[in-house]
């Protein structure tokens, strides 16, 4: 065999063991709480030692946050990438869209971990913290395609914090639905939406023969 061939074979090895203990995190705390499920349990439940866990990640917690390693670097480079005459925002809209199709394709996993999320309030700080990164990455992709003025304007933190913050909103929106709208679906809708300068929603017209709302009294 190829050494090349039996690299890659490790690779997809470590990959299917990493997946696999993402799969027995989430499941176990879902069923338990997070309390009763130990790094033991977890490895148990693939059939893999304590060490090999170890071997993949730090604690408990960072096996249900889960996630690719490289997939804060692999989002700038996909942003660096974009032709600089396409605008930021829609430049970070594409990046983003891929990310989105990668969590549909996860659809049950994704849906078990925001829910894991939802009722373990105390892995929100990782999850911040997770998020800040992406975020650095991304600012630092931002100003490299950019002008020269914008790291001094702040131009590249702000426009990646509102395309940061509609993915969450659109993530949100997709879990509260049980991920039946398509995530890419909702994060365009949101990104419209900001293009479009956040209109305020118009209310609904009245019924025809019906009166609408009475003025207010002077």
């Amino acid at each position: 065999m190829d050494s090349s061939d039996e690299l890659g074979r490790r690779d997809r090895k470590k990959l299917e063991t990493r997946a696999a203990l993402e799969r027995a995190a989430l499941r176990l705390v879902a069923e338990r709480g997070l309390a009763d499920v130990t790094v033991e349990d977890i490895a148990g439940a693939v059939d893999v030692s304590s060490r090999t866990f170890f071997n993949y990640f730090p604690t408990k917690e960072d096996a249900l946050i889960g996630g690719d390693p490289a997939a804060a670097a692999d989002l700038r480079r996909k942003l660096v990438a974009v032709p600089s005459a396409v605008p930021t925002l829609e430049a970070l809209r594409l990046v983003l869209r891929d990310a989105a199709v990668s969590i549909q394709e996860q659809r049950e996993q994704w849906l078990l971990r925001l829910g894991v999320f939802e009722q373990n309030p105390s892995l929100l700080p990782r999850l911040v913290a997770g998020g800040a990164e992406t975020e650095r990455s991304l600012t630092a992709a931002v100003a490299e395609r950019s002008s020269a003025g914008s790291a001094a304007d702040g131009h590249a933190e702000l426009v990646t914090a509102v395309a940061l913050t509609a993915f969450r909103v659109a993530m949100m929106r997709w879990s509260a639905a049980r991920g039946e709208p398509l995530l890419a679906d909702l994060l365009d809708d949101v990104f419209s939406r900001l293009s479009a300068g956040l209109p305020d929603p118009r209310p609904p017209a009245p019924s025809a023969g019906l009166p609408g709302p009475r003025p207010p009294a002077p």
